[in-house]
């Protein structure tokens, strides 16, 4: 056996290129942006692969293969709203997961090479950790879509905003917050600290003084009125891929006086508050 390594950051300007000495691809990819791409790129030069994912206590997986069947564009048409799907840091995973999804998917591979069984095309497996229980659902090929035929920028497709977008004036260290929390205090200082992570996480961990308003509720619009445009606004999450997207919402809905908390309370426990739970 041959195992060749590829040093090299997986993009739309070196996927067909790299697919294209291989027969059979598996993706366990960790974001939408990859997942299109490698979706993209399979379709493209007519291969299988096997695509698996986990979040938390769940994990899916299935075979997509465009000459055939279905694409993970069949299931997921559309990527989520950038920053509304917190990352594996963020949301965490079972550990024991990564185990039953993986050890389906090179199932699924040696299936397709050795051409035995009934593969996973047109089914993804569900997997409930906490229930011990697996389940399907059947996916079907659109047969309005579009044929694939190039691929695009998938970053701007997921709606993602580069970091270099937001620039470091709309960014706060954890220790500059602590400054800036100790002005306010004194009244020396007027600003809004934001937390836009979720109930549950907020009753394990919080910054003082911070004000919860969860993300959905941000970036769907529904909570904008509670958010005054002339008052300096910091927002923060967990580990700061959350508040970003927040940041660009602000921005891009009119705000200036906005920035975000790099590296999340993550950071701030690190830097200012080590006593504090972690999750």
């Amino acid at each position: 056996m041959e195992v060749r390594l590829h040093n090299v950051r997986l993009d739309a300007g070196n996927a067909l290129e790299l697919f294209a000495g291989y027969d059979l691809i598996l993706d366990g990819a960790d974001n939408f942006a990859t997942r299109y791409l490698v979706n993209d790129a399979a379709a493209i030069l007519r291969k299988p692969y096997v695509w698996g994912s986990i979040f938390r206590f769940d994990g899916q997986v299935s075979v997509f293969w465009e000459q055939y069947g279905p694409t993970y564009r069949d299931l997921y048409p559309e990527a989520p709203p950038a920053g509304s799907v917190p990352s594996c840091g963020e949301g965490g995973v079972f550990g024991m997961l990564c185990a039953a999804v993986g050890s389906l998917m090179v199932t699924e591979a040696v299936k397709l090479i050795t051409g035995v069984g009934r593969s996973l095309l047109g089914r993804v497996a569900l997997f409930d950790a906490l229930g011990g229980t697996w389940r399907e659902i059947k996916v079907s090929r659109d047969p309005e879509a579009e044929r694939i035929t190039e691929l695009t920028d998938y970053e701007a497709f997921c709606g993602i905003t580069p970091a270099a977008d937001a620039g470091t004036e709309h960014t706060v260290t954890a220790t500059q917050l602590a400054t800036m929390l100790a002005s306010r205090t004194a009244g020396l200082k007027d600003f809004q600290l934001v937390d836009v992570r979720e109930t549950g996480e907020y009753d394990i961990v919080r910054i003082d003084g911070a004000v919860l308003i969860p993300q959905g509720r941000i970036l769907a619009g529904d909570a904008w009125h509670e958010l005054p445009q002339d008052t300096d606004i910091v927002f923060h999450c967990k580990a700061g891929t959350r508040s970003a997207a927040v940041l660009a919402a602000a921005r891009a809905a009119g705000y200036e006086r906005v920035s975000h908390l790099e590296g999340g309370i993550l950071a701030w426990v690190r830097d200012v508050e080590p006593d504090k739970p972690v999750y």
